[in-house]
């Protein structure tokens, strides 16, 4: 099936070209390839060539296995036996691919090996971050075989991996994406999770990426089941080259035919193919939410809440005191403060405020100066040891926001109508555009949900992180284009916290008709 993707067929001339396994193992790549070399050699009427093939391997033992392998294949096919073996050991050595002189190859194909780099030994490990340069983090070692695949393509190379996914949306991830995104083009994207696709059972989220050294043009997205086999590869390739339906959808896979990728080397999305197709039609045609002059924040973090946060309102002078929005106080749909104040140290300047001028707050802070001391905000400005770890902004307590809880199984905007300052386990969304009701409809709908799905991290049970990363996703209306109907709907759904006449009237404004499963 990768094969065909990058259309490393016998139909074609394929000795004029050279294809790479970085990672050959015992041959499950070689052996198909062979056969295709051999095939095209007969219908051309050329000799086995001596570049066709380049195969790489740690273990001598795989490297034995494989060219037996190719061999007994290709004598098998009516090729001379020395010839062969001679060809064989040029193809197939063994050796560690990231470490091998840079060689051009017109199509890269295979399974990249899965080893955290801290299980590389310590020198080797500093050459493999030297060399490829997208290595950063807790990164696996297979991010190096993508971005040494990658610069080793000519114009209209082709790369066909199966590998974990994991590099589309985690942290360590994000100068692969933004390589691929810069300098070349997604083909194809299979997500087989669920698919028995290895020798032997493995947990690594694998999927079918086909990526070209040429301009991004369409893509296809499909997702499989556990019933995807040999004759549904079969299915899904028919689909793939033929001119029809922009998506299909049977027991075995979803398929959709997107008409680009998504850039940039934030988290890419992840969602069926239709879902993922509405989300590209979203983001062609819609702003995102802080283009819209609106602002997505976090409330403050303290670093010793058992200090800053209180429900005492004695502790302190009163003006030292500043009304918080806490989880709890959004947890009904609707805000109800249950008294939890912000010690703050902040004064309307945006400075430290001299502790002298307030002998409680100076008296306080100082029966807990070691807590306040021992944090590592205090550590580095040793003066500014009372200081929370956020500055406070003045202005946002009084400011209308909606604010979103962290974690949440649905998305889950509560308005706070001014007067209060949110915590850190909230974000909160304030603008200089939008209603802040009707704002507060689009994002209770199941648009904005979906926008948060596709690239936000789910925890067990189903939770979801809103944080800002993913909030700032979300594509939104100009607000000045929602129709005066479609604008009072929003806003009298969020009031009654329905979140199907939120949906209903966000579907209309974003003009599509359903949003995919």
């Amino acid at each position: 099936m990768i094969l065909d993707l990058v259309e490393y067929t016998a139909d074609r001339d394929l000795t004029q070209w050279t294809i790479t396994d970085p990672a050959c193992g015992t041959g499950a790549f070689l052996l198909s390839i062979a056969e295709r070399l051999s095939a095209a050699c007969r219908k051309h009427g050329k000799d086995l060539p001596e570049q066709a093939i380049r195969a790489f391997d740690l273990l001598e033992r795989n490297v034995r296995e494989s060219r037996t392998s190719v061999v007994d294949l290709l004598t098998a096919d009516g090729w001379d036996r020395a010839q062969v073996e001679k060809l064989v050991r040029k193809w197939i050595k063994c050796g560690d691919y990231l470490l091998e002189p840079d060689h051009q190859s017109d199509f890269v194909v295979g399974n990249p090996p899965y080893i955290r780099l801290e299980d590389v030994p310590d020198q080797r490990m500093r050459v493999y971050r030297k060399n490829q340069r997208t290595m950063v983090g807790r990164s696996d070692i297979y991010i190096g075989f993508f971005e040494k695949a990658l610069k080793s393509l000519p114009h209209g190379g082709v790369l066909g991996f199966i590998c974990a996914d994991r590099w589309m949306r985690n942290q360590y991830g994000r100068e692969l994406r933004k390589m691929v995104a810069d300098r070349y083009s997604m083909r194809a994207v299979v997500i087989m999770h669920d698919v028995d696709a290895f020798e032997s059972q493995v947990s690594a989220y694998p999927a079918i990426t086909v990526l070209c050294n040429e301009p991004q043009g369409s893509v296809v997205a499909a997702d499989t089941t556990a019933r995807f086999g040999a004759q549904q590869a079969q299915e899904l390739l028919s689909w793939v080259h033929t001119e029809g339906s922009p998506e299909e959808s049977n027991d075995a896979f979803q398929v959709a035919r997107l008409p680009h990728w998504f850039s940039a080397d934030e988290s890419w999305p992840v969602g069926s193919p239709s879902r993922l197709a509405m989300l590209e039609y979203l983001n062609d045609r819609f702003p995102t939410l802080e283009e819209t002059a609106t602002r997505v924040g976090i409330g403050v973090a303290t670093g010793a809440d058992a200090v800053f946060v209180t429900t005492d309102p004695s502790v302190v002078e009163h003006d030292r005191l500043l009304p918080m929005a806490m989880v709890k106080d959004a947890k009904s749909g609707r805000f109800q403060w249950h008294g939890t104040y912000l010690v703050n140290p902040w004064g309307s300047s945006g400075d430290l405020v001299d502790l002298d001028g307030y002998p409680k707050l100076k008296r306080y802070f100082e029966a807990h100066q070691a807590a306040l001391k021992g944090r590592y905000v205090a550590k580095q400005k040793p003066n500014h040891w009372y200081k929370t770890i956020d500055k406070v902004d003045p202005k946002l307590t009084n400011r209308p926001k909606l604010l979103l809880p962290d974690m949440k199984t649905t998305i889950h905007p509560v308005l706070d109508e001014g007067g209060y300052y949110p915590h850190h386990n909230l974000y909160y969304v304030v603008s200089d555009s939008w209603d802040i009701k009707v704002l507060g409809g689009l994002l209770l709908s199941r648009v904005a949900q979906a926008f948060v799905e596709a690239y936000a991290v789910r925890m067990r049970g189903g939770t979801l992180r809103f944080q800002a990363q993913y909030l700032r996703r979300i594509r939104v209306p100009a607000p000045d284009s929602l129709s005066r109907a479609d604008a009072l709907a929003l806003a009298e759904a969020f009031d009654q916290r329905d979140v199907q006449a939120a949906t209903a009237a966000a579907l209309r404004a974003y003009g599509i008709d359903r949003i995919p499963d």
